[in-house]
C-alpha cells in the first residue's frame, strides 16, 4: 500500500512466522507499521524473517518468541513490545475428530491457544492502546465463527469464542478511539493448506483441481481460496480512519461461504 498512514504506529501479530500472520504482518509493514512477530519457535529463520520484513519495509521488525498456549506468555509478548497499537490475535491450531473420540489435551490445546491467547493479549494490550489514544484489535476468527462443521468441535467452538469476545472488547472500548473486529475467512490458500492437497487426492482418489474444487472449496460457493495478501489488505482497512466506526462486528472473507 502506497498510503503509509500507520507510520509510528506498532503492531503485535502472534503467529505470524507464515500463512495467514505473515501475510497480516506484511500488510501492516507495508502501510509503515513497526510489528513484533510471533511464534512459538525460537529458530534461527524467524528472526531473519523479522530482518527481511524490516529490510523490505523500511520498519523496525523484531521476533518474540512466545508459547501462545500459556497465559504468562502471552501477556510478556505484548509487555516485551513495549507498545501494542495494533493487536492481532491470529495464533491458532487444529484437530479433527468426532466428540466422543476428541482427545481433551487436543481440545485444552486448541482453547487455549486459539481464544484464551487472545484474552490475554488483549488484557495487556488495552491498557497501552488508552494510554495511547488510539488502537486497534483484530482478532482472526474463521467461517467457522459463524457457523459449523463436524469433527470440529474444539476449533468451531474457540472460533465463535473470539467472536463473542470481539464485541465485549468493542463494547468496553466503544468510548475510546479504541476499536475491535474479527475477520472470518474461508478457506485460505496457505502452506498449511498446499501440503494437505497431497494427501487428500490419495484419500479420494482425485485429481488437484478436482480435490480443491469438490472437497477444500466444496461451501466455499466462490470456488476460489481467498489469499492471505486479501486478508491483510481486511486487516490494515480496519486499522484505517475510514473504519473508525466500524468495532464489535465480523468481516467474512469466503467466497460467500456464510451466506449460504
Amino acid at each position: 500500500m502506497a498510503d503509509r498512514f500507520l507510520t509510528g504506529k506498532t503492531a503485535v501479530v502472534t503467529g505470524s512466522n507464515s500463512g495467514i500472520g505473515l501475510g497480516i504482518a506484511e500488510a501492516l509493514a507495508g502501510a509503515g507499521a513497526d510489528l513484533v512477530i510471533n511464534s512459538f519457535t525460537d529458530d534461527a529463520a524467524d528472526h531473519e524473517l523479522a530482518e527481511r520484513l524490516a529490510r523490505d519495509h523500511g520498519v523496525q521488525v523484531r521476533y518474540v518468541q512466545g508459547d501462545m498456549s500459556k497465559a504468562a506468555d502471552c501477556r510478556a509478548l505484548v509487555e516485551k513490545a513495549g507498545r501494542c497499537d495494533i493487536l492481532v490475535n491470529n495464533a491458532g491450531i487444529q484437530h479433527v475428530a468426532p466428540i466422543e473420540d476428541f482427545p481433551a489435551e487436543k481440545w485444552d490445546a486448541i482453547i487455549a491457544i486459539n481464544l484464551s491467547s487472545a484474552f490475554h493479549t488483549t488484557a495487556a494490550a488495552l491498557p497501552m492502546m488508552r494510554k495511547a489514544g488510539w488502537g486497534r484489535v483484530v482478532n482472526i476468527a474463521s467461517a467457522h465463527g459463524l457457523t459449523a462443521s463436524p469433527y470440529k468441535s474444539a476449533y468451531v467452538a474457540a472460533k465463535h469464542g473470539i467472536v463473542g469476545l470481539s464485541k465485549v472488547t468493542a463494547l468496553e472500548t466503544a468510548a475510546d478511539p479504541i476499536t475491535c473486529n474479527a475477520i472470518c475467512p474461508g478457506y485460505v490458500l496457505t502452506p498449511i493448506v498446499e501440503k494437505q492437497i497431497p494427501d487428500q487426492m490419495k484419500t479420494h482418489g482425485m485429481s488437484r483441481e478436482d480435490v480443491i474444487r469438490k472437497v477444500m472449496l466444496a461451501r466455499q460457493p466462490s470456488g476460489e481460496f481467498a489469499t492471505v495478501e486479501q486478508v491483510g489488505g481486511t486487516a490494515v482497512f480496519l486499522c484505517s480512519d475510514a473504519a473508525a466506526q466500524i468495532t464489535g462486528t465480523t468481516i467474512s472473507v469466503d467466497g460467500g461461504w456464510t451466506a449460504l
